[in-house]
């Protein structure tokens, strides 16, 4: 049994706690490794050694602090197959799905590269009489993350590479559901050249958590995850001083009116609802047809694409669709919800509670499944289900499917198919989402802009990567500065007091 570790000071340190988590492989559930839960001294220890290196990195000139990421990115691509397999073990999905999610934090450590650029400050020469003003973009210090499940490798990304970039240490922790990779990626850092000490890596649970929200020497805090964790880490986070953003929960509407391509929004409603299991923030969970007779056409359509859909191990290859869930309780709560569909209403189209993976039948494997005739006032609908299940709810006009997206209390991301541009653009001013597609399926922005949703879906007023992560972890100070003019004489200045 593999006994993972934590990272700190450039070296891979036991745990002392004394507890400990499983690790599954979850396409066979067999524990595979255990990961040490650190408590609130080790958290202590981490932030020292943290502390003391971030002064000398932040001292260290943005360019220097690129080249180190230019580095990490060549490393990345070095090592994509490595990072994508060791994530897939421990996560479930599959390769290619896993190769995405390094490739989309990469990308963020791209965008990070133009620190330089970004960190520049303003000037205002001559704001008064011999008075030039001028601002600077500084460090925060030490920043802690606290990462999910469902991407191990990007969100860290996320992260880390801005706070990096700008000059601060790092204290990631990550989920005790699939450690190794961030790991993986400390060490790719200090290959690129990171001194020791700034990026550390903390494995643990709710101690670990606290312990982070509470130090005194930590500035800053990043969560993803589900809205109650978000809004209890944002306001204890807060309530201790600390800049905090949270990223919770998401229920993904996706409306397709009637001179949508229905072909096309079907095979948009098959990846975004069912890759990767359903366990991404921003899969589509809910299909809205507006009109009875879209309605009909889109089942007509998603019924075989679903039903062809393969379900199996990351080992299988390319031939896969999507992996199991990470863990025996998220098929659980999965197939819960399912029932509970069934039990108030809603018409099972297809049904994968009965799905089993003939050599797989311990792992987490959980079949697709569709409904029809959903309500607003249905469990799946209202809950974040977090699996490959797609819930249809009939609307009859645009303005009812509007107003579905709207009143829902997430607001992460969604999306419409349509042909009118009026209609679209109407739905892009209207809709109260942080995230919007236009017969695009799940609308993440590319590094360069800022990710994130609204509504019970984010806590605090900054986003995730693009220019916001460089306003996230730095504070600005603006300097006013006066000097008295003189008259050389005699090859010396004899400086006069300004009026």
């Amino acid at each position: 049994m593999q006994e993972l570790t934590h990272y700190i000071n450039g070296a891979h340190v036991k745990g002392q706690s004394g507890r400990f988590a499983d690790v599954f492989n979850p396409a066979t559930g067999e524990v595979q490794a255990k990961v040490p839960l650190a408590n609130a001294e080790e958290m202590a220890f981490a932030v020292d050694i943290a502390a003391d290196a971030q002064t000398g990195w932040a001292a260290t000139n943005p360019q220097r602090r690129a080249r180190v990421l230019m580095k990490f990115v060549d490393l990345l691509n070095r090592d994509m197959q490595k990072l994508a397999e060791a994530l897939s073990r421990e996560h479930g999905k599959t390769v290619p799905d896993a190769k995405g999610d390094v490739q989309r934090g990469l990308e963020v450590v791209e965008y990070c590269i133009g620190a330089p650029q970004l960190l520049k400050g303003e000037y205002t020469d001559s704001a008064g009489p011999g008075i030039d003003m001028y601002s600077m973009r500084q460090a925060l210090g030490v920043t802690a993350g606290i990462t999910p499940f469902n991407f191990p490798a990007m969100i860290p990304m996320w992260m880390f590479a801005p706070a990096i970039a700008c000059g601060n240490a790092f204290i990631l922790k990550p989920s005790e559901r699939d450690p190794s990779v961030p790991l993986m990626l400390a060490e790719l850092l200090e290959e690129a050249g990171l001194p020791k000490g700034v990026l550390q890596v903390v494995n643990g649970d709710k101690e670990a958590v606290d312990a982070i929200i509470d130090h005194p020497v930590i500035q800053s805090i990043g969560f993803v995850g589900s809205t109650p964790i978000a809004e209890y880490i944002y306001g204890r986070g807060c309530s201790n001083g600390k800049r905090v953003q949270c990223f919770g929960g998401a229920k993904n509407h996706m409306i397709i009116m009637p001179d949508a391509d229905m072909d096309q929004a079907a095979d948009a409603l098959v990846g975004a609802g069912y890759g990767a299991a359903g366990e991404r923030c921003m899969a589509i969970s809910v299909a809205v047809p507006v009109g009875e007779d879209t309605a009909d056409r889109l089942i007509e359509k998603l019924v075989p694409r679903i039903e062809k859909l393969k379900v199996g191990p990351y080992t299988s290859g390319d031939d896969v669709d999507y992996g199991p869930v990470v863990t025996a309780a998220a098929k659980e709560k999965i197939l819960g919800l399912v029932q509970s569909g069934v039990d108030q209403g809603a018409k099972l189209v297809v049904d994968g509670r009965d799905f089993s993976l003939q050599g797989y039948e311990d792992g987490f494997f959980v079949g697709a499944h569709l409904f029809d005739n959903v309500t607003p006032d249905m469990d799946i609908y209202t809950q974040e289900i977090f699996g490959p299940v797609l819930s249809t709810v009939r609307a009859q006009n645009y303005e009812e499917a509007l107003k579905l997206a709207m009143d829902h209390e997430y607001g992460n991301g969604t999306a419409i198919f349509t042909r009118d541009g009026d209609t679209a653009r109407d739905f892009a001013n209207r809709i109260n989402i942080g995230m919007v597609g236009i017969n695009v399926p799940i609308p993440v922005p590319l590094a360069y802009h800022t990710f994130g949703g609204w509504k019970k879906s984010v806590f605090g007023d900054l986003n995730q990567h693009g220019p916001d992560a460089f306003k996230f972890y730095t504070r600005t100070k603006t300097i006013t500065s006066r000097w008295p003019s003189g008259i050389r004489e005699g090859g010396e200045f004899n400086f006069k007091p300004m009026d």
